[in-house]
């Protein structure tokens, strides 16, 4: 079998350099919130995520037609040289390198608090649509495991994904196990959806926080293709010369993850769409949108990128929801200028993060019914699958269909021609949510929902916590004696 493969070498990036500032919070009788508790199971003062000869941190995306294309990144020690991948169809027995290619990477340096990288990146082409295949990256004289993956098909078919909401805190000690169980619900997911906040990126950790992001996922997300969103924590806020403020992107995140080039000027590494299968998947930046003046641009962008669709189904994701589900928080720029498109062109699902609680509505929202008659329009949903907890508002909690408190979710997503199976499930696997929606002839969806009983916050009433949270997230990995005692 032959393949016509080449890696597209991005231009390099500026290699950045972060400061470490780490501190432990103490132990008290009154919980006292701050921005240095623990949020790693990394001991103070150790060294656990330093690149090495040996590559870590694969991951799989998108970078063009999922059908013919795929592309890897991966991290090493500045030490190596000539980084290069190899792929070759998924065989019956161990002879891979008689058939395999191989493609040079580009690679972009990195230096943060656990030292010097490369960051390396490929793009598989030329590839076969509903075809498996292995490959494998380079170290300095070694190679990682063979991964392998299996092509979209070039036509609309069936398939199924995976969403997450907001992993963020505590990330190894607590979302490892619900990335896990999702993907061992539906170990043949084609892809995993991450709608923001990967990280909390608050503490000047960073890297260790990527490193258990990576460690969480482990192996798999060599294996299922990622589709991210940045969130406000993939930010860091930039003083300009007149003393305003702008939210610049992670220097993490474009070296990460390889991304479709498919955005408006400016937005490339946060803003793109991917076709798989008959569905459109839209990935925008709610937090640029919000922060950064973005929100027309993407606008414009957007409504091309819908009017002009020959897919079946749309999903968008993003950070920030169109209708927050915590107290105190609202978005009304992405109802001014997003919304209206969303209802002009018929997007079915909306799968967001940012509030740290779940909810879901598409038949009554605070600013006019999407209902109508029998039919149903776009669906909102908001999760969350880390530790950190916020409470549901009371707006949301009248206004929306379905909403939980203190509680862990991953979302199995089943496409078909004439539907979409929604499952929200927690870590033990339990059914919280779900529904159907099903596509009549003329484009117009009906809902179909089950609707089990709704989780509240079981935090104990503790002194100086605040009001409008359930848990803090970073708290949980050695909480403070006031949470150990709270009996």
């Amino acid at each position: 079998m032959t393949m016509g493969l080449r890696a597209f070498l991005s231009p390099p990036r500026t290699a950045l350099l972060a400061s470490i500032g780490f501190a432990l919070c103490a132990s008290a009788n009154v919980y006292a919130h701050s921005d240095h508790e623990r949020n790693t199971l990394v001991p103070p003062g150790y060294t656990h995520y330093a690149p090495s000869p040996v590559p870590d941190r694969v991951v799989l995306t998108f970078a063009g037609d999922p059908a013919t294309s795929a592309a890897v990144s991966w991290r090493t020690d500045t030490a190596v040289e000539n980084p290069r991948a190899q792929i070759a169809p998924a065989l019956d027995g161990p002879a891979l390198h008689q058939v395999e290619q191989t493609v040079a990477a580009a690679s972009v340096g990195l230096t943060m608090e656990n030292g010097a990288a490369l960051h390396h990146s490929v793009v598989f082409e030329g590839l076969e649509p509903d075809t498996v295949y292995a490959y494998r990256v380079s170290g300095g004289n070694t190679w990682s495991e063979w991964f392998q993956f299996r092509t979209a098909s070039d036509s609309a078919s069936e398939f199924a994904f995976i969403y997450f909401g907001d992993a963020q805190n505590a990330i190894k000690s607590h979302f490892s196990r619900v990335i896990r169980q999702a993907y061992s619900d539906m170990p043949k997911a084609a892809l995993m959806v991450h709608a923001g906040d990967l990280v909390n990126s608050r503490d000047n950790r960073d890297d260790d926080e990527w490193g258990e992001w990576f460690d969480a996922g482990g192996w798999l997300l060599g294996m299922v293709p990622s589709v991210v969103a940045a969130g406000n924590h993939e930010f860091h806020k930039h003083e300009l010369p007149d003393g305003t403020e702008e939210q610049r992107l992670s220097p993490h995140w474009a070296p990460q993850f390889r991304l479709p080039e498919n955005g408006p000027e400016g937005l490339r590494d946060t803003v793109y769409y991917v076709d798989y299968q008959g569905t459109r998947f839209v990935v925008l930046d709610s937090t640029s949108a919000l922060n950064n003046d973005t929100v027309e641009q993407q606008a414009r962008w957007l409504e091309t990128v819908l009017r002009d669709n020959p897919n079946r189904w749309t999903v968008v994701t993003y950070h920030h929801p169109m209708f927050s589900v915590s107290a105190g928080r609202d978005n009304p720029p992405l109802r001014d200028h997003w919304k209206p498109l969303f209802d002009r062109y018929g997007v079915d699902l909306v799968l967001q993060g940012h509030d740290h609680v779940y909810g879901r509505a598409g038949d009554n929202l605070p600013e006019g019914k999407t209902r109508f008659d029998d039919e149903i329009g776009t669906m909102y949903v908001v999760s969350v699958g880390g530790p950190k907890m916020y409470m549901v508002s009371d707006q949301a909690r009248t206004n929306m269909t379905r909403v939980a408190e203190d509680t862990q979710l991953y979302q199995l997503v089943r496409v078909q021609h004439d539907r979409i199976l929604f499952e929200a499930r927690t870590p033990s696997g339990r059914l919280y949510d779900s529904f159907e929606l099903v596509k009549a002839a003329d484009g117009r969806n009906r809902l179909f929902e089950v609707l089990p009983s709704e989780r509240r916050c079981t935090r104990p009433d503790i002194p100086g916590y605040r009001e409008t949270r359930c848990w803090e997230g970073s708290d949980l990995i050695e909480p403070p004696a006031a949470l150990r005692n709270a009996r």
